[in-house]
């Protein structure tokens, strides 16, 4: 396999919201860094905003300030969140939204020049091109080099401090070491862990990006970070069959959520999000279901503008309507998602100081993989990969960076194995038969759909010494080619995230979040011994879990280590 040793200031990895952002921030602020992000896919299309969105759904809308939306992300994670991260990112939202707008995002005004509000906290945009427009900012940049087509599989620690990290391309036969003085990972979250709405030839049309394997999570595990919040997993409530968003409909006309009675259940169950998919899940146990969200009788305006709005993010749906009935002539029928691991929704992710430094020295994290703050959205990905940056040029200003000789060790020994999976005589299993096997054991023993989302001690007992032979089994599947490589990494990523959340699960002996963690052997809140974080840290192969105090937002945390 042929070797390639690149040398840069900053390594940020994952071309997404947070990292195209990350690039454009640093690069502004000291224009002699060099700059390396380090893409799985390609940069114009790759990540979350890949097929664009129809909203911003982090904004401070006037009238509001950014302590109304700390509030709001506190109240809808029942307490569970960093105060400190809400509030810093929630006095960038207005600003990096501007920003965005002089990329040449288009976003919808009215007649007076304001933005137009969707709700409270969001504002309606044109934003089928916004994920091109990050990428045109931060290729703009002097000194940033884009690397498309590399998948990134391991750090390069040494002594809780990063040097670097090594990945390899699926497309030829090529490994890439990165020596680095600092690095922001920026990766997306975890989707693929559960078996999906739709299995087999459909596994694709799921809620989160099907390409999101929970990597940066993995490598910080395996290089000693400290992790939070994984037991707050999150489901999104979807239009059935195509998982497009509910959120368009139910904030944009109204649309109440009822059941087949055509009764509205929402207020029956309480409208946090967790609490809205729970409440669909009851209707349908009851007796009551299928559950809908109520349309017939909108306008023919709103209609068309439904239709327009999906355009912009999930074609499926219009497609649909115009195939069958409108939401004029039919109400739209909702169903919960199989649960993902991602702290843009919820606050799984790195543990990270105020800065969004993680317990690695020099290793950052914005967006998806940094925890504690959730309701964060594309706003918030923006202001973390913001904050991040100018953390790493602060810290540049004082640096000065040795490489230690056992980095070439540690690279060597990533390729080898890597070489390895390609050569492998006898394989017992192959990548699929894992990802499979894998998805059925967290469906059916770690609280996923075919179990109501509900889950008991002795269940992921089970899960996770399954998870554990899973494990070992990977060990003996064969890659046949660089394409093949890198699935096999994205299966072994998401079987080591899959071990922390049933840990996190294990953990947290109450439920807190109904449908995101229903523990059925502790049904109620329990406020005396778990309104506190659930934290971990990956050592010899066993999650071991560290329960902290509460963070509030006027504090400035700052790590011990």
């Amino acid at each position: 396999m042929k070797q390639q040793l690149i040398e840069t200031d900053l390594l940020i990895i994952g071309g997404g919201t947070a990292g195209c952002y990350a690039a454009k921030t640093a690069a502004k602020l000291n224009p002699d860094l060099k700059i390396v992000i380090a893409e799985k896919a390609d940069i114009r299309r790759s990540g979350c905003l890949a097929s664009g969105v129809n909203a911003l759904n982090a904004y401070i809308t006037k009238g509001k300030t950014p302590d109304f939306y700390v509030d709001y992300a506190t109240n809808d994670a029942a307490g569970i969140v960093r105060g400190d991260l809400l509030l810093t990112l929630s006095q960038r939202l207005n600003k990096v939204t501007a920003d965005l707008e002089k990329m040449g995002l288009v976003i919808l005004k009215d007649q007076n020049g304001d933005y137009v509000a969707r709700g409270d906290r969001n504002i309606k945009i044109n934003g089928e091109n916004i994920k091109p427009i990050l990428a045109r900012a931060a290729r703009r940049q002097r000194h940033v080099k884009i690397i498309n087509h590399v998948n990134i599989v391991d750090y390069l620690v040494d002594h809780q401090r990063i040097y670097g990290a090594v990945g390899f391309s699926p497309l030829a036969e090529v490994a890439y070491i990165f020596h680095a003085k600092a690095v922001i990972v920026a990766t997306g979250g975890a989707s693929g862990l559960y078996r999906p709405n739709n299995p087999g030839f459909s596994k694709h049309k799921m809620w989160y990006s099907p390409f999101n394997t929970g990597a940066g999570y993995a490598m910080g595990m395996r290089a000693g970070a400290e992790m939070t919040t994984f037991e707050m997993r999150f489901i999104a409530l979807r239009c059935k069959d195509t998982i497009a968003p509910t959120g368009t409909i139910a904030q944009g006309v109204g649309a109440k959520q009822i059941n087949a009675l055509g009764e509205v259940y929402e207020t029956k169950y309480g409208l946090r999000t967790s609490e809205r998919v729970y409440g669909t899940v009851k209707e349908n146990q009851e007796g009551r279901g299928p559950c809908y969200l109520r349309t017939v009788g909108i306008t023919k305006q709103q209609e068309e503008d439904l239709y327009h709005a999906y355009l912009n993010m999930a074609p499926g749906q219009t497609l649909r309507w115009l195939e069958n009935q409108g939401p004029r002539e039919q109400n739209v029928e909702i169903e919960g998602t199989e649960p993902y691991i991602v702290g843009g929704h919820s606050a799984s992710g790195y543990w990270v100081d105020t800065d969004r430094q993680t317990t690695i020295h020099g290793l950052f994290a914005a967006g998806d993989v940094a925890g504690g703050a959730p309701q964060k959205y594309v706003t918030g990905a923006l202001a973390e990969g913001e904050i991040a940056a100018e953390a790493v040029v602060r810290q540049f200003q004082q640096l000065s960076i040795t490489f230690p000789d056992v980095l070439n060790v540690t690279a060597q020994a990533i390729i080898h194995q890597a070489e390895q999976y390609l050569t492998q005589p006898h394989p017992t299993k192959t990548i699929s038969e894992i990802e499979t096997a894998m998805q059925t054991v967290m469906d059916q023993d770690a609280g996923g759909i075919s179990q109501y989302y509900g889950y008991t001690t002795a269940q992921l007992t089970t899960a996770a010494e399954k998870i554990t032979q899973l494990q070992q089994a990977l060990h003996q599947v064969r890659a046949h080619n660089m394409h093949d490589l890198m699935s096999l990494y994205e299966v072994r990523e998401r079987l080591l995230v899959c071990q922390c959340v049933i840990a996190h699960l294990k953990a947290r002996k109450e439920t807190r979040w109904h449908s995101f963690a229903e523990n059925l052997d502790y049904p109620n809140p329990d406020d005396p011994h778990f309104k506190k974080y659930v934290n971990s840290v990956y050592r010899n192969g066993h999650v071991k879990i560290i329960y902290r105090d509460l963070v509030k937002r006027d504090e400035r945390y700052e790590h011990q280590n």
